[in-house]
């Protein structure tokens, strides 16, 4: 007796909606992931290509003090790369690899970005070269301790899988678009990882385009994003629903000094709204240094204007 061959569901059938997603972002952004590897010092992590003529973004434990990378490219094709320029302070790293490149990996607003939304890692962990992990974004926000010291703002929380060589990879959105760059996890601990936001990594990097490092001007202060109620954006005549909450105020800084304590709320400065952390970076910019800046303060006994005078950061 014959038996009629059985009909096997297509690929789209399989592939639910997630899958689909995943693989999609995948499909646009992994071509544009690299291994980077130290010339003469050893060690390897992973970075992305963002501009056709070689601009490639990694985080600076990577590439450490090295003047020249090797670049490889999922097609196993290998370019001499020099580092232009580095930011300890947001463990961020920009290369330039020789050649042009086809495929790149747009950066996305990170301030777009929504707990539980996907997250999706592409890098080289451990020697397992274009490895795709994903999960969610666990929070916002998250501060975290960059090799300097320093505190590195606005930092995403991730359950995407990272590991050693990992590093300098991009964080996927869904809609193909990196919104972090991949740059450590915590030893001992199950999904747990971080990425620096990629409104962030774009600061960096067009100041390391321009100047060839980065200018800031410093106040002293650590934030996170908040809620901003309504009756307090009026009074602060912003039209946002975000502010900045001071976290910590340092000693004898100029926000100190200028009268700012921990819990204050920043809404604007200059009369521009700060929406997030990532405002308050770019709006502190070199330009700001030795000048009068006019930040406008909610606090519970109401909304007053306080002039601060931000310095030169210095490592």
């Amino acid at each position: 007796m014959a038996f009629a061959a059985e009909k096997l569901p297509s690929d789209d059938i399989l592939l639910d909606a997630y899958s689909a997603s995943v693989a999609d972002a995948v499909d646009r952004i992994g071509p544009a992931v690299c291994r980077i590897e130290r010339i003469g010092a050893g060690g390897h992590g992973s970075g992305f290509v963002i501009a056709q003529d070689g601009l490639v973004v990694t985080n600076f434990h990577v590439v450490g003090d090295a003047r020249a990378v090797h670049v490889t490219m999922p097609d196993g094709a290998s370019r001499e790369g020099h580092v232009l320029g580095r930011d300890p302070d947001t463990d961020i790293a920009l290369v330039r690899a020789d050649g042009s490149f086809a495929d790149v990996a747009p950066l996305g607003d990170s301030k777009r970005l929504r707990r539980g939304q996907i997250a999706i890692a592409i890098g080289n962990p451990l020697g397992f070269e274009w490895t795709v992990t994903a999960g969610v974004v666990s929070a916002l926000g998250r501060s975290m301790r960059a090799s300097t010291g320093r505190l590195i703002d606005d930092v995403i929380q991730t359950d995407a899988a990272l590991n050693p060589g990992n590093s300098g990879g991009p964080l996927v959105s869904s809609a193909g678009e990196v919104i972090g760059v991949n740059t450590a996890m915590i030893h001992g601990a199950q999904g747990i990882a971080f990425a620096v936001a990629s409104n962030t990594a774009n600061f960096v990097i067009s100041e390391i385009i321009r100047f060839g490092r980065v200018r800031r001007a410093f106040i002293g202060v650590s934030a996170d994003t908040t809620n901003l109620p309504r009756r307090a954006a009026l009074l602060s005549q912003v039209t946002t629903n975000t502010a900045v909450r001071l976290r910590s105020v340092e000693k004898d800084g100029p926000a100190a000094k200028a009268g700012l304590k921990e819990g204050d709320v920043i809404a604007a400065i200059d009369g521009r709204p700060v929406t997030g952390v990532d405002d308050l970076v770019r709006i502190l910019d070199a330009e700001r240094i030795g000048r009068e800046t006019l930040c406008t303060v909610v606090r519970r006994t109401g909304v007053s204007q306080v002039t601060v005078t931000p310095v030169a950061r210095t490592s």
